[in-house]
């Protein structure tokens, strides 16, 4: 009892320790590796062999599977970018809809973007001097920005839409055996709730502005450290935003129609290999040892985002050519870009697997999958909450799977859940308590949009935090009275 009573504070100590270094700004290439071995010396466990097996081999494995979609999602990100078909994009939505849907316009293009593979700050360099001008023009309050942008990029189309190839909705095909179009009627469900209590939220908040007489207005943001923001943005996303800066952007845009096409390219390549190409291709030489005796089902989500990133990259650069003058320093600064992400992301896998190595680990399981409500109210809960302590929806949801994934896999076949339903629940949950105030993402927007905690947090929560979790409710409803549809 003693033994497990100290394992169990250990764990405790260590995720106490991994959220305060990371708050501060920290690099999770020491604070994950640093709280995985306190973890293990409460549990007197070998600290090196923790470290050096059990840590490296949870990093590794999560590298081996994610570093391609990592790497080809940071080159395209940067292509469209460097181009100007992101900024094209967006300013063609907000063109089209004008400054009378000004928040609409912003949270639409931000979702365009996202939804056809452009990174989520990328997104956000290219959204806010857009969204500053028009919100500026209508006289919607500034502090609406961050909240616009991350309505429209940081959540329906990074869980719940079918067929995005954000990460969060990539990771469970792994563990279910599931495709990005796991569940789609759910999905766009779920993507309808959100997108319309966000759109709704805003509209109230400006509406109240309007009358109060506020204007646009501009709150003085907070002195940053430009390196701290850089460490939790890299917790975040799959694109190190240093990166940026380099390359060369285009002063000339394309058209809305070329700058389009590779998005379009994007969603269509996934879909036919997902549900063409992959299920007729002859593919029985995965279950060989040099393949490490693996199947179709637990790669074939990865293989259809990355053809389609780099499908539609190769045709970026050569529709873009003129456009992207200093292409290597382009394709070079995205690839750079993914590199600090997948390795912050798997440092945190890698803190996961130790915990969940430790004998007193097992008290936690066992309390996790006893929560009321099955399965899939228990992958909620797992997700959602990891996600809040690491402030990280890919690093909370892979811990989550990696130590409980296929006991989760079991539970649903016994009780006669679909795995699409399971994959769309655990896709939905690591967006929700992800958006605490310490996350990444929320950090980097709001100094992006030159914000503070104080003036735009809680739209950012409402939008970000209180819709998925009442759309994840309304979809882990229908599918226990309907299953997954």
């Amino acid at each position: 009892m003693r033994e497990q009573t100290l394992g169990l504070t250990g764990i405790l100590v260590s995720l106490g320790l991994l959220i305060f270094l990371a708050f501060r700004g920290f690099t999770l290439l020491l604070a994950a590796p640093g709280a995985a071995i306190v973890a293990a010396a409460f549990s007197q466990e070998p600290i090196l062999a923790k470290w050096t097996l059990t840590f490296m081999q949870g990093t590794g494995g999560f590298i081996i599977s994610f570093f391609p979609l990592f790497l080809l999602g940071g080159v395209f990100g940067k292509l469209m970018d460097d181009s100007g078909a992101a900024l094209s994009i967006a300013r063609g939505i907000t063109e089209r809809l004008g400054e009378e849907r000004a928040v609409m316009s912003v949270v639409l293009a931000s979702a365009a973007l996202t939804y056809g593979g452009v990174s989520l700050f990328v997104v956000a360099f290219v959204a806010f001097p857009v969204a500053a001008a028009l919100f500026r023009q209508a006289e919607v309050p500034h502090r609406l920005i961050p909240a616009a942008i991350a309505l429209g990029a940081f959540t329906f189309t990074m869980t719940a839409l079918p067929g995005t190839p954000a990460i969060q909705n990539a990771i469970p095909m792994r563990y279910f055996g599931t495709t990005l179009f796991a569940a789609p009627i759910l999905g766009i469900l779920a993507s309808a709730i959100i997108a319309g209590f966000g759109l709704w939220w805003l509209r109230v908040i400006e509406t109240r502005a309007r009358n109060a007489g506020e204007g646009y207005g501009i709150a003085t943001p907070a002195n940053v450290d430009e390196q701290i923001i850089r460490e939790r943005a890299a917790n975040a996303d799959n694109f190190d935003q240093a990166e940026l800066t380099h390359g060369h952007r285009s002063e000339q845009l394309p058209s809305f129609v070329l700058s389009a096409a590779p998005i379009l390219i994007v969603l269509v390549v996934n879909l036919i290999m997902s549900f063409v190409v992959l299920p007729r291709a002859n593919l029985g030489f995965l279950a060989e040892p040099r393949f490490g005796e693996t199947s179709l089902s637990a790669v074939s989500g990865v293989w259809s985002v990355v053809t389609a990133l780099a499908i539609a990259s190769l045709v970026l650069a050569v529709i873009m050519r003129r456009r992207l003058p200093h292409l290597r320093k382009t394709l070079d600064a995205g690839a750079n870009a993914s590199a600090l992400p997948v390795l912050n992301t798997a440092s945190l896998v890698g803190f996961g697997a130790v915990v969940a190595a430790l004998p007193a680990f097992a008290v936690v399981r066992d309390g996790i999958l006893s929560i009321p409500g099955g399965p899939l109210v228990s992958i909620a809960v797992a997700a959602n909450v990891l996600g809040g302590i690491t402030g990280s929806a890919s690093g909370g949801l892979t811990i989550a799977l990696n130590a409980l994934g296929e006991t989760y896999a079991q539970l649903a076949a016994a009780a006669g859940i679909h795995p699409d339903l399971m994959h769309r629940v655990a896709s939905i949950s690591s967006g929700a308590l992800a958006m605490l105030p310490h996350n990444g993402a929320v950090v980097t927007l709001l100094a992006i949009c030159g914000a503070t905690q104080r003036g735009s947090y809680r739209e950012i929560m409402m939008v970000g935090l209180i819709g998925p979790l009442i759309a994840l409710i309304v979809v882990i409803a229908l599918g226990k009275l309907f299953g997954a549809f």
